[in-house]
């Protein structure tokens, strides 16, 4: 007996056709081809979704000072609408080139904490504001295909 949901199954499978290639420079040729791309990558142990000319606000970033231009290199996913190429657990540093701008030093809402003890008539009311840096991320750079076929790194598609 065939159910609704075996043929559901059955033509989810045959609609996803996997092409996996089997070396680097070929999957990065693959991505190339297409016209937009995301990359998910890891800023301040946090990992984010992110597009050419994002802005991006991440707690705040010591030693770096408006400006600066801050190179990110831990990526674990490249893809495109059709291709995704993942990391295990990032993807070589030189595959892809992404730059962020630090735009902005800025801070969040004001936070009133308010400490109190029962009975005793003690209330103490701390104040605070968490400090954030704002990042414009640059665009997504590919290396060529020389170059990924010298470093030789492999990665999962």
């Amino acid at each position: 007996m065939t159910t609704w949901r075996s043929l559901f199954q059955r033509t989810l499978h045959t609609a996803q056709q996997l092409l996996t290639p089997t070396d680097l420079p070929s999957a990065v040729a693959l991505l190339k081809s297409q016209p937009s791309h995301y990359v998910v990558a890891s800023l301040h142990q946090r990992r984010y979704l992110l597009t050419p000319k994002d802005l991006l606000t991440v707690p705040h970033l010591k030693g770096v000072s408006v400006g600066d231009i801050i190179r990110l290199s831990q990526i674990h996913e490249l893809g495109s609408r059709d291709y995704t190429l993942r990391g295990t657990p990032t993807i070589p540093s030189e595959t892809v080139k992404i730059n962020a701008t630090v735009v902005e030093h800025t801070k969040g809402p004001m936070e009133v904490i308010i400490k109190k003890k029962r009975r005793k008539g003690y209330q103490k009311h701390i104040r605070h504001k968490q400090g954030y840096t704002r990042l414009r991320i640059g665009p997504i750079e590919f290396a060529d295909s020389s170059t990924l076929a010298t470093a030789g790194g492999n990665s999962s598609p």
